[in-house]
């Protein structure tokens, strides 16, 4: 009998081991997948003339960065700034102004309020283009068109949603008995918030502001139609390498991984909050 049991722990072991042999073999091919496209973009950008088109590619070459030099003129540098200063001055706004509201939203009761959330969840369901004109026809008025400061506004409304709805999910998820003991010690609505539920929620701002960053950052429709000169961001300033005269991929290939490059540092920057949001919902009861 205890043979029979010694053979069958072997086999469920032996079972297990394989199982996750094949979950660690199926994470790597899913893994390698993914970082595929970024690869072939870098090893694209570090290649110049015919070797970019040889057939078969070649995976051992000489890299040069001829392409980083014929890219980074002052037009594709001004753009990249552009994109920067867009980037950045939305994601704080989002959070700025969109957390207090999520807060509100999750903490109270009150008549009206799932009428206010479906508003808030309607500005994300239309797509772009039914706001592109009304956009383009106020800031013509207003004077604001090829200007970083429209940008702002235009991804401010985009992105105050989105921030809206991911932290007052995080919200709801933190124990309101932590807030009550210090409501019960005299602490204001406020003092609560900045104090203790705030530095809760830190791994839910760090992966609400890098959706926010990547939106606005990535965004090539809005920055298309209400810039033009001033004001182009990066994304846009990528089509200006093709033109009648034939695409140019080497800078095409290079600028699209120095666009890569800021929000790989991101999200590096953030990684340990970002983790610990992700698997936040692994570890609750």
């Amino acid at each position: 009998m205890s043979s029979r049991r010694a053979v069958h722990a072997g086999t469920s072991a032996g079972r297990r081991s394989l199982q996750r042999t094949l979950a660690y073999l199926l994470l790597l091919l899913l893994t390698l997948g993914t970082l595929f496209p970024f690869y072939w973009l870098l090893q694209m950008s570090l290649k110049t003339g015919f070797a970019m088109f040889e057939m078969p590619p070649r995976l051992i070459f000489t890299p040069s960065l001829e392409n980083y030099h014929a890219v980074l003129s002052r037009e594709f540098i001004a753009s990249f700034s552009n994109s920067t200063v867009a980037s950045l001055s939305t994601t704080v706004l989002s959070l700025i102004f969109g957390v207090p509201a999520a807060y509100g939203l999750a903490r109270t009761r009150f008549r009206g309020e799932g009428l206010i959330s479906f508003w808030v969840l309607g500005t994300r369901m239309a797509p772009p283009v039914a706001f592109a004109i009304p956009f383009f026809l106020a800031y013509m008025r207003l004077d604001l068109l090829d200007t970083i400061q429209g940008l702002v506004l235009v991804y401010l409304t985009v992105n105050l949603s989105l921030v809206i709805w991911m932290m007052r999910a995080y919200f709801e998820g933190l124990p309101r008995s932590l807030e009550e003991a210090a409501f019960i010690d005299g602490a204001s609505v406020t003092q609560t918030f900045l104090r203790i539920t705030l530095p809760l929620s830190a791994p839910g701002l760090a992966t609400t502001a890098i959706f926010c960053f990547l939106l606005s950052w990535n965004d090539f429709f809005y920055a298309l139609v209400l810039t033009s000169s001033k004001a182009v961001t990066a994304p846009v300033a990528i089509v200006n390498f093709m033109g009648y005269m034939g695409t140019e991929w080497g800078k095409i290939t290079a600028g699209g991984t120095l666009i890569m490059l800021p929000v790989v540092a991101f999200s590096f920057a953030v990684r340990k909050y970002l983790i610990r949001g992700l698997t936040a919902g692994a570890v609750k009861g």
